[in-house]
């Protein structure tokens, strides 16, 4: 079978398929509830079902896809075992990336309550009230005071 002919009868597949779901959706309105949902039900795992075999057919496309020469290979070299193994290394780096954000969150988290307990600490150790510094003239006096201490 040649590449256009596959093609073709999966065309034609399809627009018998899309016939058959259109006719079946005309009488769906008659039906019962349960019938529906039991055929909603199938439905999905037919789509589910395809959507598997259309990956796998993929990637048994891409694990026998080879360069000329044999010296490098998409998708392996014909041995599948060890997948597992392939898998652990793929998680290496989403571990280490993982653990960068988390050391970062941490270091954040520090600064930000570091300088949180600085500002508590000279608001408790100063001699003023902590109340004098929301007071508007206050604000004003230190900014005069500072003006006239920087001339």
């Amino acid at each position: 079978m040649t590449t256009e002919t596959i093609f073709h009868s999966e065309l034609s597949a399809e627009i018998f398929a899309r016939k058959i779901t259109a006719r079946l959706g005309e009488g769906q309105a008659q039906l019962p509830y349960e019938i529906t949902e039991r055929l909603r039900a199938a439905r999905v795992r037919a789509l589910d079902q395809r959507r598997r075999e259309s990956i796998g057919m993929v990637a048994h496309a891409q694990a026998s896809t080879q360069i000329q020469g044999g010296t490098m290979t998409l998708g392996g070299s014909g041995n599948e075992g060890g997948t597992w193994w392939r898998a652990l290394i793929s998680a290496v780096p989403v571990l280490a990336l993982i653990a960068g954000l988390v050391v970062v969150s941490d270091q954040t988290e520090r600064k930000s309550l570091t300088e949180v307990a600085e500002v508590d600490t000279a608001l408790l150790t100063d001699d003023l009230p902590p109340a004098a510094y929301a007071d508007p003239g206050f604000i004003q006096y230190l900014r005069t005071s500072a003006a006239t201490a920087e001339r």
